[in-house]
């Protein structure tokens, strides 16, 4: 493997394991190791070392890692805490290249923990070695019977082979999820569990399996994403290896609480930038562990439609409702069977119900060869690249080996599609059916769930390379958050345009520019301590006369006296008033992990409510801005529903792009941007930023 996570591949796939801590008994932490890898017949060197012993579990023992004839690949660390840092020093030296850390009391524990942890870490840099771990639970490779790990889940049976590989954060749950698998029969022949990830992570892992040859399919349980070019370069790796990735990934806690005066931080929260991430490379995030196998294993088959369909072969219309109701939901397509196919398959049984689902009925218990007759019409005749079969308990009637050799015949002459069954069957039944190429699921609905997954990878895989995002001037941003006009300055640098408005430090100035720019207008109080100005009714609509403005301008003074009494204030900025737009809101957040984050949804004073929003990593082009406003529930409003006027979706796409570019560009001590409402005028008019926030931080 040479690429960028080839690096890992010592501790991952090692030729060669010592232990240290070794022990006799093979109950042990650190006695399972050895006696796993001995019972499975690991070809590699493998060197306990214990001072205390000459002899562990029939190998030869040796007292110091210096003793050891070779130099091994990697190295499992079962010692005690207060040891382990001589030991990653030991292993150094002798030019050990990875460590499987069993060893914890760490950064899990307390400060002091992390700091201890933290030196070890770079003790292991020096020596360019890697650390799996502390506190893991370790790793393994069945197909090359490399067991560094403890788990206990190998007493109750081995990895069913297969080519699936699982990434974990969590060690219980890593081999909670394997030993799910194997009892399913699901092929899972790797996991690597992190633990504490002092170095090396789970989106490392990731780009490790992605770049795989025995890895087709990557499963990952994640608590929390600390370190993003990694994981960046692994879901990049995984999907031009056209390797799906699905995810469960757990914890919902709020950045946004920390961060309260910015929306867009306030809506984002940590869960829903990495769910972010997630779309933006295709992977799946499924909704429990039973969810993510289900996907994985049907994932196996290799077969991903670009633009999938459904077609369903059933002996029961019930069963069929309830298929085309999940189908409905998740918006996997199920288009009718052409007319004159319908009309062939009522000719052979009047009753049947041939749309599609196709319902065959009970009479293909009589004549088996209609199951063929039906299945290779929906095939050939409606043309759907995903087919499921609905059998349920007739698998096993005494029909069913006759049923099963002519599915088996549409199959073998129609390949390239997506074949599974939902039948009720034996595991050993089901083994014959997986080995003859079907997906066996018990229930349809996680049949369909599974079956819309593999089109939403095949988008994924196919989808080109987007358009590359806006280029805008080097920003420099003031020392402190700036005032609203200032914001918009700095806004414009990047061609982000705003309605036409002027600074007024008096009512005269104010008149005046309301006359230049023609009534209605908009006055709102200019403070950069001031940021949401609604709030304190800082904001005056519809202004229509002079007189109105000089009212207008005394009554926004006092007003923000009374509210904000400390508040530096500037004066009162003087706005045209944009009518026919749709409001909407364009944001910027700066995630501690991925930088910075760019939000769009429905504007107005309901969207902290409604959270009808999309996020998105910086930078990003105009095509990537448009998708983005599209998917959204509330589109319609923007795409001319019910008789409205479209809005200029290319201008807010435009501006959204060059929103995300100039984040970037203003670099870490940007804290957060909020446009709120942008106008998105009618079609060919334009988009205008009404307001605007740019928060300055440290």
């Amino acid at each position: 493997m040479s690429s960028r996570f080839a690096g890992l591949t010592p501790l991952l796939a090692p030729r060669s394991v010592a232990v240290l801590g070794a022990s006799s008994d093979p109950t042990r932490i650190s006695g399972r190791p050895i006696a796993y890898m001995k019972s499975q017949g690991f070809q590699g060197g493998l060197y306990p070392i214990n001072p205390n012993r000459t002899e562990i579990q029939g190998l030869k023992a040796y007292a110091s890692i210096n003793d050891v004839p070779e130099v091994p690949d990697v190295a499992i660390v079962a010692v005690a805490s207060e040891v382990a840092a001589a030991a990653v020093e030991d292993l150094g030296k002798k030019g050990v290249k990875a460590i499987v850390m069993f060893t914890a009391g760490f950064a899990e524990m307390d400060d002091a923990g992390a700091v201890a942890q933290d030196k070890m870490v770079a003790t292991a840099r020096s020596y360019g070695m890697r650390i799996l771990g502390p506190n893991c639970l370790g790793v393994f490779d069945a197909r090359r019977s490399y067991y560094a790990t403890f788990s206990s889940s190998f007493d109750s049976g081995w990895p069913v082979p297969g080519r699936i590989g699982i990434a974990s954060q969590s060690g219980a749950y890593g081999t909670h999820l394997y030993t799910l698998a194997r009892n399913r029969g699901i092929g899972a022949s790797t996991c690597i569990m992190t633990g504490n990830e002092a170095d090396v992570t789970v989106g490392e892992c990731i780009g490790w399996l992605a770049e795989n040859e025995d890895v087709d399919v990557i499963a990952v349980y994640a608590e929390g994403i600390r370190e993003a070019p990694g994981l960046i370069a692994a879901l990049e790796a995984a999907r031009a290896a056209r390797k799906p990735v699905v995810m469960q990934k757990v914890g919902r806690s709020e950045l946004g609480t920390k961060a309260a005066k910015s929306h867009t931080a306030s809506i984002a929260g940590d869960d829903a930038v990495t769910e972010a991430i997630m779309n933006e490379f295709g992977v799946f995030r499924a909704s429990n562990s039973e969810q993510m196998l289900d996907i994985a294993h049907t994932a196996t088959r290799k077969i991903y439609p670009v633009k999938n369909t459904l077609g369903v072969i059933t002996v029961s219309g019930g069963a069929g409702v309830l298929i085309s109701d999940v189908a409905e939901t998740l918006g996997l397509s199920m288009p009718e069977m052409p007319m004159d196919a319908q009309k062939r398959l009522r000719a052979l049984v009047p009753f049947c119900a041939p749309r599609n689902p196709v319902d065959a009925t009970a009479q293909v218990s009589n004549d088996v060869s209609l199951v063929k007759t039906f299945t290779e019409s929906m095939i050939r005749d409606g043309g759907y690249s995903s087919v499921l079969g609905f059998f349920s308990m007739t698998a096993s009637s005494r029909r069913w080996p006759s049923i099963k050799e002519q599915l088996n015949a549409v199959k073998e002459e129609n390949p390239g599609h997506l074949y599974v069954l939902s039948v009720i069957v034996p595991p050993e039944g089901r083994d014959e059916l997986e080995t003859d190429g079907w997906v066996v699921h018990e229930d349809p609905t996680r049949a369909v769930v599974a079956i819309d997954a593999m089109g939403r990878f095949g988008a994924a895989f196919a989808k080109p390379a987007g358009a590359p995002a806006p280029t805008v001037p080097a920003v420099t941003l003031p020392a402190v958050t700036p005032t609203e006009a200032e914001a918009k300055r700095l806004l414009a640098t990047a061609g982000i345009a705003s309605a036409p408005e002027a600074e007024c430090t008096d009512a005269e100035a104010a008149v005046a520019a309301a006359a230049k720019f023609g009534f209605p207008v908009v006055m709102k109080i200019l403070s950069p301590d001031i940021l949401h100005k609604s709030e304190i009714g800082g904001v005056l609509l519809d202004v229509s006369d002079a007189a109105g403005v000089r009212e207008g301008f005394a009554l926004l003074l006092q007003r923000a006296k009374s509210a904000a009494p400390t508040a530096r204030i500037e004066g009162v900025l003087v706005a045209k008033q944009l009518k026919g737009g749709v409001e909407c809101i364009m944001g910027i957040m700066q995630d501690p992990v991925f930088g910075p984050i760019a939000m769009f949804g429905l504007g107005g004073i309901f969207v902290e409510i409604l959270k009808d929003v999309v996020f998105r990593r910086c930078p990003f082009g105009p095509d990537v801005a448009e998708e983005m406003i599209r998917s959204i529930k509330g589109a319609p409003l923007l795409l001319g529903a019910r008789g409205r006027n479209k809005a200029d979706v290319k201008a807010l796409a435009d501006t959204l792009s060059r929103l995300s570019a100039f984040a970037v560009a203003a670099g870490p001590k940007l804290a957060s941007i909020d446009i709120n409402p942008v106008f998105a005028m009618p079609e060919g008019e334009g988009a205008f930023a009404v307001d605007a926030v740019v928060e300055v931080g440290d």
